[in-house]
Formats: structure tokens, C-alpha cells, sequence
């Protein structure tokens, strides 16, 4: 493949504010070779532009949501590495996954490393229904609070997400009953009440909340983190320690890494977020991690 001739893959509705951050990197990437802009209109244009790269190097322009729809595409294909290594350009609202790789946040200084950088081999986390996360995936009380603030964001726009997050909490009530085993081993029986499960393969989410601290995006394991901190104050201290990544250090947190994940209520159900898609309501998942299948040009 030549470095030096490029498909720069962008959402046509991605709004113009961003114009002039796309505009700036196809400048960019101009200055070291041949660029197509391919402004894609859904899952079906996107597909087609992915596998239709024709050795071009692909660059995806975009947030953990882009990353998420085009990997989901390519897995489905069985063409995660024959579309070689992906450049990405942040261009999202928390670009976690570029954090975890360490990309520059600025589109103009990710174009470079795009031109300039190393691939590295990554790792996918896919469930029982070939449903693919290239971040993370939690379930509990985030995922019931971006659910609701998604049913509420019709009237409440930027609001939603805070009373949702209210909502989510009254609703929970005591946690949530789920059974967690890593690799076969329990992390968490059920007998504790779950306030929130999360398995990394970047260790951030909301633009840098470091909800899986340990999580490495190239070491072929899933990192996982239950917390049983239901009661008021306990959800407080929870919060507080995650805004440093502390978390982790409380008694009521519990950490394990494998490549397996099984997470089954033992009542009522639970949603999934991964990478900010939230699922159906589900009584049980299985996860498994899948090492060095899709690579990113990394500083």
C-alpha cells in the first residue's frame, strides 16, 4: 500500500462546524500525498467506501461513534486487516479511544501522525450477537442513565443527560443483581447489588473519565471493574474516585483481567453501553476479546 495516498472517511452530517477542522486535514494530509474526501450518508455508503479503499490508506475523521460503525462494518466483512492500518482524526465530543492511543486531540497534529506514524495492532471485544466495542462497554448505571437521557433529549437537549442521570439513579434503586465471571472465575455473585460493570479496552469514557484505569488497547485482555457502591454515600466516594481514576483502590471495587467476560442478571434485566450505543434491556451477555485484529497508525 502507498503511504502516501489517502481516503478521508467523514459522516456528511457531522454539522459545519467541523468544516474547517476537515477542511484543515485534508490540507494537511495534501502535503504529503493524494487525498480523497468521501463524505459518507449512512451505514451502506460507509461500508462501501471502507472496503472500496482500493489500497489507499482509509482515515476515519470522527469519535469513538465513527470508530465504532465503520470496525462494526469491517468485522461483519472479515476485512478488519485487509483494509490495512486505519489513520483516525478525532473530530468527536470525547475521542476516548484516541486517548488511550495516545492521538493528538488537535485534527491538524492527528493528520501528521496519520502521515507519519507506526501501526499498531488492536483488539476487539465482541459479544454473543457479533456486536463489537472498540473501547469500552459498561452496564448498570451509566448505560440506564445515557438510555434515558437519549428518550429525553427531544425536549431536554444538553439537559437531558443530568436528569437522566437522576432518573437512572431513583430508578436503580439498590443496584442491580448481576452475576460477573472473568475467564470462569467470579468477580461478582450477585449477592452484593451492582451499581456498575465496566470492561476496557481503553480505560476512559465521557471524554476522559477513567473508568477502567489499567486497560491497555494492545495487550489482548479485557479489563473489568465492578463496583458494588450502591449506597448514597458509596456512590458519591465512587464518583469522586473516578474523576481521578482512584476508584479502583475502594473495598467496594472489585478489578480482574481475562478474555472472557459473562455478565447474567439474577432479576429484572440490564443495558449495555458500548462506546455510547446503548442496547435492548438483556438478562445476560458474553463477551470475548479478540488480540491484534485491526491495527491504527499510532504515534
Amino acid at each position: 500500500m502507498s503511504e502516501n495516498e489517502y481516503l478521508a472517511v467523514v459522516n456528511a452530517g457531522a454539522g459545519s462546524a467541523r468544516a474547517e477542522a476537515v477542511a484543515a486535514v485534508v490540507g494537511e494530509l495534501g502535503r504529503t500525498g493524494d487525498v480523497e474526501l468521501r463524505r459518507t450518508r449512512g451505514l451502506e455508503d460507509l461500508r462501501e467506501a471502507l472496503l472500496g479503499a482500493d489500497g489507499r490508506r482509509v482515515v476515519l475523521l470522527g469519535g469513538d461513534g465513527s470508530l465504532h460503525a465503520a470496525l462494526q462494518l469491517l468485522w461483519a466483512a472479515g476485512a478488519t486487516r485487509d483494509v490495512g492500518p486505519l489513520g483516525i482524526v478525532p473530530l468527536g465530543t470525547g475521542n476516548d479511544l484516541a486517548r488511550s492511543l495516545r492521538l493528538p486531540l488537535d485534527p491538524v497534529a492527528a493528520a501528521r501522525v496519520v502521515a507519519t506514524g507506526r501501526p499498531r495492532g488492536l483488539e476487539l471485544l465482541v459479544d454473543s450477537r457479533e456486536r463489537i466495542t472498540v473501547n469500552t462497554v459498561h452496564v448498570g448505571i451509566g448505560a440506564s442513565a445515557t438510555a434515558k437521557a437519549q428518550r429525553l433529549k427531544p425536549t431536554l437537549k444538553a439537559g437531558a443527560y443530568p436528569v437522566g442521570a437522576v432518573w437512572a439513579g431513583l430508578s436503580a434503586g439498590k443496584g442491580f443483581r448481576l452475576r460477573v465471571e472473568v475467564d470462569g472465575e467470579v468477580v461478582a455473585s450477585g449477592h452484593d447489588p451492582v451499581l456498575m460493570v465496566g470492561i476496557g479496552i481503553g480505560g476512559t469514557i465521557g471524554g476522559g473519565a477513567r473508568l477502567v484505569p489499567g486497560a491497555d488497547p494492545h495487550d489482548g485482555v479485557a479489563d473489568v471493574v465492578v463496583s458494588t457502591s450502591t449506597g448514597p454515600l458509596a456512590r458519591l466516594g465512587f464518583a469522586a474516585g473516578l474523576r481521578r481514576g482512584v476508584h479502583v483502590a475502594r473495598q467496594d471495587v472489585a478489578t480482574a483481567t481475562g478474555k472472557v467476560v459473562e455478565v447474567r442478571a439474577l432479576s429484572g434485566d440490564f443495558r449495555l453501553n458500548s462506546d455510547g450505543e446503548v442496547s435492548d434491556p438483556l438478562t445476560a451477555e458474553r463477551f470475548e476479546m479478540h488480540a491484534d485484529v485491526w491495527q491504527a497508525v499510532c504515534p
